[in-house]
């Protein structure tokens, strides 16, 4: 079929409608309007019709759907969970109280509880009747003329004796928390500038120039100090390879290097496998050396405490301390020695913690959440504003001379870490904190080991300040660092911090609902706590999401650091009780390449202990490849939570009668909280 034109034509006039004729065409004429035409970009409109529109609906809605039953399913399964722990107990034990304080607080919330339901019945009848005097702020009570019967008797009596002695107590009260709350808040504001001062200036430790360059080759080891590394443990199993591993592959000469293992393990098993540990090591040339105490005295503080009686260790200038789940990067040592050198007054260098596990589940993202913050701000401001802070009891690096001079490790208290860098600081030793430097660990997953190790660092911290507060009165330092030491380091951040947050939003809001004259302001309930909820989440903005879990979580965790903290101050016996924290045994992906070694097992063993028989490797295999009998997960109960969660629940019920809608909603949030933790719901695992 010849063409009707011409391809060549040059002279045709651009812009003129062509049309292209075929004979029997099996598809329709098209008129193309200039050369253009056919590439302008269609209208987004065009094309849609009322079909498509339908379906792009019909998906919305799906999805939408999907999302609803996804939540339902969710609130099914936690509806289910808590019908066969709380009331079948299927699965579950009671957490027990060892302490007459913890019962005694258990009781007294348990009585507000029983009041506060008789009173809401209370006024729920009186509701219905039509008494609704509590909706006048002025508390309107009626005469005598106006009584209606013996039960509005009882009410007006009631109404009478609310307002004239229980009301000024609870508003006094009230008015005492609101000021610690406001006097926290400001403190939590200047560590934030202060952090943010920090990061806008750039100011961090330095090392000038390389203080390993030598000129002299054969005498380039005399640049490296002698550094003394300990590992304390107790019946670590899931984590003392990895430990050990990451020690023992230090980049630091050998011949000035020492490795202590401090084992308090009480399992036979678990000290065989250290000790083949710590052989394979030493075969491979590193200087390590494996310590088991018999009598665990002391617990932590006694362990290490026996390790620096060791004579060997006078020949050592610096100590560095890890924890079994710690594993330091192989340059630790040459990222935090080094600030040591001509700085005789510095007496402490502390890295940074970094957790392997803090997606785990909800539980390990809000614990992040705190710590960054405490690492990101409160230890970087310190250290940078008052050359002090409380050293974290591993991943740091001690000078000895300094550790000497401050009197030792001493086993009065559960935070021998904390007591050290206090002593030390009133002897005017200064410390650097290296936020850049970090060291990967493990944050507990459960509720019952968080909650374990949250009470050991609530009660130390008020044991230590009674034990410590006349040595810093008395001690050299200026003024102001002792008013930093007292108010601020002790009793603004450990004392009050508990005290205000468990009485103000746990016993004195759910009490405001039955005592309307007390209602607190909504500033103090709502947006000063999302304020400073969102300073805390500044360091990890990754948690954002998490904001309201965080702040209700908070105020969850108030009941067990209010009790540590006055176990801790009035010297009860569970201030002085230490239980070592269960931990997964996790590693980060970069040591997951370790893996490979496993493969060369059958290859090295021979080397590893070349003087034990064949049936000795045998059994240390049978050891290694042991597990532990799985044990049957147990959920806990934990009762004072369960107490004031319905306690929540009770006065959200209470502040409806009242149409406080912002109040009913933090309190029914607030109880639900509580009763997810007292049920042991809040270290599930999620995606």
């Amino acid at each position: 079929m010849a063409p009707f034109f011409d391809w060549g034509a040059k002279d045709s006039p651009k812009g003129t409608p062509v049309v292209v004729k075929m004979e029997n065409p099996n598809f329709s004429i098209v008129e193309i309007d200039g050369p253009d035409a056919a590439f302008k970009p269609v209208e987004k409109s065009r094309g849609k019709n009322a079909k498509q529109v339908r379906w792009v609906l019909l998906l919305k809605a799906n999805q939408a759907v999907g999302c609803v039953a996804w939540l339902v399913s969710i609130l099914w399964a936690v509806l289910g969970t808590i019908k066969r722990r709380l009331i079948f107990r299927q699965g579950v034990d009671v957490a027990s109280e060892k302490l007459g304080k913890g019962k005694l607080m258990f009781k007294i919330i348990k009585a507000f509880l029983v009041i506060s339901l008789l009173i809401l019945a209370f006024e729920v009848l009186a509701c219905l009747k039509g008494w609704h005097y509590f909706e006048n702020p002025d508390l309107y009570i009626p005469h005598a003329s106006d009584i209606q019967g013996l039960f509005h008797l009882v009410y007006v009596s009631w109404l009478e004796f609310r307002a004239e002695y229980i009301a000024p107590f609870v508003q006094s009260l009230s008015v005492f928390c609101v000021v610690l709350f406001l006097i926290q808040s400001l403190d939590r504001m200047f560590l934030c500038l202060g952090c943010l001062y920090i990061k806008f200036k750039k100011i961090k430790p330095t090392i000038n120039g390389d203080p390993f360059k030598s000129d002299d080759l054969e005498g380039s080891l005399d640049n490296y100090p002698m550094v003394l590394v300990q590992i304390p443990m107790c019946n670590e199993r899931e984590v003392y390879e990895l430990s050990i591993s990451a020690v023992c592959q230090l980049d630091w000469p050998k011949e000035r290097l020492l490795i202590q293992v401090l084992d308090d393990s009480d399992d036979e098993n678990i000290q065989q496998l250290i000790k083949a540990e710590v052989s394979k090591w030493r075969q491979q040339g590193i200087s390590i050396i494996y310590r088991h105490r018999s009598i665990r005295t002391g617990y932590k503080a006694g362990n290490l405490k026996s390790a620096m009686s060791c004579d060997y260790v006078k020949d050592y200038e610096f100590v560095a301390i890890f924890d079994a789940d710690f594993q330091p990067s192989a340059d630790f040592l040459k990222q935090t020695v080094p600030h040591f050198k001509d700085n005789p007054e510095l007496g402490l260098v502390q890295a940074r913690w970094a957790f392997v596990n803090k997606d785990e589940n909800l539980l390990t993202r809000l614990q992040n959440i705190n710590l960054c913050f405490h690492f990101e701000i409160e230890q970087q401001v310190n250290g940078v504003f008052f050359n002090f802070f409380g050293f974290n009891g591993t991943a740091g690096v001690w000078r000895i001379k300094a550790l000497e001079e401050s009197g030792g490790w001493l086993e009065r208290t559960t935070v021998e870490d904390m007591d050290i860098a206090v002593r030390a600081h009133l002897s005017g030793w200064k410390f650097i904190y290296l936020n850049d430097v970090k060291v990967l660990c493990e944050v507990p997953e459960s509720f019952e080991a968080y909650r374990k190790q949250q009470h050991r660092w609530h009660s130390g911290p008020m044991q230590l300040f009674r034990l410590c507060l006349p040595s810093v009165i008395t001690s050299k330092i200026s003024i102001w660092k002792k008013a930093n030491l007292i108010f601020l380091f002790f009793l603004l951040r450990k004392l009050i911090l508990p005290f205000y947050s468990f009485t103000l939003f746990c016993i004195i809001l759910p009490l405001t609902m039955f005592i309307p004259e007390a209602e607190l302001p909504m500033w103090v309930i709502c947006y000063v706590p999302i304020i400073m909820t969102l300073l805390n989440i500044l360091p990890a903005p990754k948690a954002i999401p998490f904001i309201a879990p965080y702040l209700l979580f908070e105020n969850t965790m108030s009941v067990t650091k209010f009790n540590a903290m006055v176990s801790g101050l009035f010297q009860l016996g569970s201030s002085y009780e230490w239980i070592v924290t269960k931990k997964a045994g996790r590693s980060s992906e970069s040591d997951l390449l370790a893996v490979v070694d496993k493969d060369m097992k059958a290859l090295i063993q021979p080397q590893i202990i070349r003087g034990a028989s064949e049936s000795d490797l045998s059994e240390l295999n049978l050891l290694k490849e042991q597990k532990p009998r799985p044990v049957k997960k147990t959920n806990k109960i934990y009762r004072k939570e369960l107490a004031l969660a319905f306690l929540l629940l009770t006065a959200s019920v209470r502040s409806l009668l009242s149409a406080q809608g912002l109040h009913f909603y933090f309190l029914l949030f607030q109880g639900v909280t509580f009763l997810l933790v007292g049920l042991d719901l809040i270290g599930e695992q999620i995606s």
